[in-house]
């Protein structure tokens, strides 16, 4: 039996003005977890696209069971027993669990040259993928009827019905709550049992030390090293791959907090299910926190503030000033912008470059003779932007869609910054991004608020909840159930007890 049941060597691939990957290697062991770490543009998910035939090598081998193998296409992959959880899901939402499981793959009875699906095939196979991984789901349910976090449960359970030697999970948790998380986890442990070995990419530091059996970490494109994970603390990862020690993680809370700015008062979605009599404010200078568990409703009711859910009841000051918000334009004008959490969905503009997502927000305030743009002024804003947020990229006419997804997320905060919001809304403002460019948007938000920008932050993340806000609201099932106003208060316990008052 061969010592590795998958190797890469010497792996390189460059695209235009940028080289992706420099020589990488990667050995997985049989029946392990093997997490891979980097900073967001360390070449992780490139990598694993090689592995998967979404990509070409310019240079590497791959090797499974000892033998080499050369993979073309995802189905080629998939053939050889590779199967992958993309971060990004692309699901067929008209279609039924089935359907999507078996996409590409449908079983068929031939009669002469003509071939009909079977579908009673189909659904036989998928009930038993489901029932397999524990999941009581119908099979031709359609998939828009699902959560997120089913549809990524249905993602796996495809990966799976391939019955893979090697499965890769890229960040297969941002959109899963903690009670998902303990599943999925189960899964892997029982895959793991079988012998199916795992490359599986997070930035969540608790999640690599509870799975993972052995770690490799990425920095700019190159391979820095592997190590098992029982032997490598949190700030052993941290310092090998940001290449610096982060001592502090949230910065100092440095900044005063002035006058209301903002006010939300008994606002009530025009859905029925949604957020109801919901009253709140956010001061000058404040990082305002907004906690709760998945479906609390908190995203939603941040977006009728922004004008992209239409509100039934309710009124929203600024400055005092009752506002009418039935747009986002609406919201933009009375100094409000908003960073939303699906960046993939409706955050950036894939087909554009990296300039155009930046000055979108920007281009009517730079304009001569009315309709002509200031392309030099631009340019100096967004060259800015790149160099203030850290944004790898060769240059500022590179296609967002060519970056990295933690990239991609710098440059949604940028196009908000060069808008220059009073009140700026960041839902889930740092998932999907690494640990050291977190710590590079929380000091981006502390200075915002030391000029006396109100920040109202949406996060999952306890510890970044905790550790960012100066004061949390806590939603429920729509409602807003409680608030701490005092930082020695501000505990996990209180959180928890606010978010589970239906």
């Amino acid at each position: 039996m061969a010592e590795y049941k998958l190797e890469l060597k010497n792996v390189s691939k460059s695209f235009p003005g940028v080289k992706a990957l420099d020589h990488v290697n990667l050995a997985v062991r049989p029946g392990t977890v093997h997490a891979l770490m980097g900073e967001n543009g360390a070449g992780k998910s490139t990598l694993m696209k090689c592995l998967f035939g979404i990509y070409h090598m310019d240079e590497g081998e791959i090797y499974l069971d000892g033998e080499k193998v050369t993979i073309s296409n995802p189905d080629d992959a998939m053939k050889k027993g590779v199967a992958m959880v993309h971060q990004e899901l692309q699901p067929v939402l008209a279609r039924n669990i089935a359907e999507n499981m078996y996409l590409g793959r449908f079983p068929v009875h031939k009669y002469g040259p003509l071939q009909v699906i079977d579908h009673k095939t189909m659904f036989e196979e998928t009930e038993k993928w489901l029932k397999e991984l524990g999941l009581d789901y119908n099979p031709k349910a359609l998939l828009s009827s699902l959560s997120i976090g089913q549809m990524q449960m249905v993602e796996i359970a495809k990966a799976v019905s391939h019955e893979a030697k090697v499965i890769i999970f890229d960040e297969p948790t941002s959109s899963l709550s903690d009670k998902e998380v303990d599943f999925l986890f189960k899964v892997m442990n029982d895959l793991r049992d079988r012998g199916v070995s795992m490359i599986y990419i997070s930035h969540k530091m608790d999640e690599i030390k509870r799975i993972s059996d052995d770690i490799t970490i990425m920095r700019d494109g190159t391979y820095i090293g592997t190590w098992r994970a029982a032997e490598m603390s949190t700030e052993d990862i941290i310092t090998k791959m940001v290449g610096r020690e982060l001592t502090q993680i949230y910065p100092d809370h440095d900044h005063e907090i002035g006058d209301v700015v903002l006010e939300a008062e008994h606002v009530t979605s025009i859905l029925p299910k949604s957020f109801k009599d919901c009253t709140f404010n956010v001061r000058k200078g404040e990082i305002l926190g907004f906690g709760g568990l998945v479906g609390a409703q908190r995203t939603e009711l941040m977006e009728g503030i922004f004008g992209i859910r239409h509100l039934a009841e309710g009124t929203v000051k600024v400055d005092g000033k009752e506002v009418k918000i039935k747009r986002p334009k609406d919201a933009m004008d009375a100094g409000i912008g908003m960073i939303t959490e699906d960046r993939r969905g409706n955050g950036i503009f894939g087909c554009l470059s990296i300039k155009d997502n930046v000055g979108i927000s920007i281009y009517n305030k730079h304009l001569e003779a009315g309709f002509v743009l200031n392309h030099p002024e631009i340019n100096h804003i967004v060259d800015d932007s790149i160099k203030q947020l850290s944004i790898k990229t060769p240059s500022m006419q590179q296609h967002i869609e060519n970056l990295s997804g933690g990239n991609q997320q710098k440059v949604i905060v940028a196009r908000w910054l060069a808008n220059d919001p009073e009140i700026l809304i960041m839902d889930e403002p740092t998932r999907g991004i690494d640990i050291g460019a977190k710590h590079e948007i929380y000091e981006i938000m502390e200075t915002l608020a030391r000029q006396g920008k109100a920040i109202i932050m949406i996060s999952s993340e306890m510890p970044e909840l905790l550790g960012m806000a100066d004061r949390v609201y806590v939603m429920c099932n729509g409602k807003i159930t409680g608030e701490i106003t005092d930082k020695e208060d501000m505990t996990q316990e209180k959180v928890m007890t606010f978010a589970t008052q239906f």
